[in-house]
């Protein structure tokens, strides 16, 4: 028998988070992940950082992905451990943030039956996922982790929980080579066309255009916010006279919360408004809208708290923006 088919199933899990470009896992140990923490102690290519609380794993890594643009994994024992998770998962789902969870589950023959800190751990996850696993099978885990990763990462980004029972970790399993599909999920990623076309048309005709921008243009890579900024530079320099400090409004963009820092606030384009939206943003942003002709939408979805709460205003805006 291979050297291969001799490694347990957390050894093959490793091996597949090496393949995946992981070098840090954000955890907190617990029963059923041990066989994963001995495997981990016995290799240095992935550091693991010890956290106090499993909320706080998931948070960690959310800011690691979206600092370094990687994917983010955690690592929490079942039972209230991956329930201790939830509430960072449905952060980073709303968000928009990659996230690999890595959940401990009782021994697959126990699932059911009410055992020592079992929790039915892909039930409760499910609508704070993009998606979640439930390995059965040992020769599944290599497969599973590489999908997984391709599901957080691609389309529109998301956590992805995996739930591993401490049998899968323990006994031998196979290896599998990464893959770059899933046999269902197909997300869309080309634009239509058409309907850019359209929106660039009705925002020329309009005289009081707004842009509002969301952490989808951040998380679409340095490329999306440059090439706003060329355009804004063109326009400034082919066409000086529409940037008088009065018609200063032609042109405003407005991020949301998460899309803050999609134009570096050092860049001096002039008249360039930029003013943050939603619940944390300035009164400018709010009664802007108000005035407006046409908004454009970009890398966000509408909800109360990115247009300000519940006033006239925020009905305004969110009219304009569902049009």
């Amino acid at each position: 028998m291979s050297a291969e088919l001799n490694q347990s199933g957390a050894e093959i899990l490793l091996r597949a988070l090496k393949d995946q470009g992981v070098e840090v896992i954000f955890g907190y140990p617990g029963g059923a992940v041990l066989p994963i923490y001995d495997a981990l102690f016995k290799q240095n290519a992935i550091r693991h950082v010890l956290v106090r609380q499993e909320g706080g794993a998931v948070h960690a890594a959310e800011g690691y992905a979206r600092s370094t643009g990687k994917v983010g994994v955690v690592l929490v024992t079942s039972g209230p451990g991956a329930t201790n998770a939830v509430t960072g998962l449905v952060d980073a789902l709303m968000d928009s943030i990659p996230i690999i969870c890595l959940t401990g589950q009782v021994p697959t023959h126990l699932i059911g039956n009410d055992a020592f800190q079992e929790a039915d751990t892909t039930g409760i996850t499910r609508p704070a996922t993009k998606h979640n696993y439930l390995v059965k099978r040992p020769e599944d885990l290599a497969r599973v982790v590489h999908e997984a990763f391709y599901v957080a990462r691609s389309g529109r980004p998301g956590p992805v929980v995996i739930d591993l029972p401490k049998d899968i970790v323990i006994n031998p399993a196979p290896y599998a080579e990464p893959t770059f599909s899933h046999p269902s999920y197909r997300p869309r990623t080309d634009p239509d066309m058409g309907q850019i076309a359209k929106a660039v048309a009705l925002m020329k005709q309009a005289k009081r255009p707004m842009i509002y921008a969301g952490g989808g243009v951040i998380n679409s890579g340095p490329e999306a916010s440059e090439a706003a900024l060329d355009a804004r530079r063109r326009e400034l320099e082919t066409q000086p006279e529409r940037f008088i400090a009065q018609e200063a409004v032609n042109l405003s963009t407005h991020p949301t919360f998460d899309g803050d820092g999609l134009y570096p606030h050092h860049v001096d384009l002039r008249a360039f408004v930029h003013l943050r939206a939603g619940a944390s943003g300035s009164v400018s942003a709010h009664v802007m809208p108000a005035a407006l002709t046409r908004v454009a939408s970009r890398g966000s979805r509408i909800v109360n708290s990115s247009s300000g709460g519940g006033s006239k205003v925020t009905w305004m805006l969110s009219e304009r923006l569902n049009r």
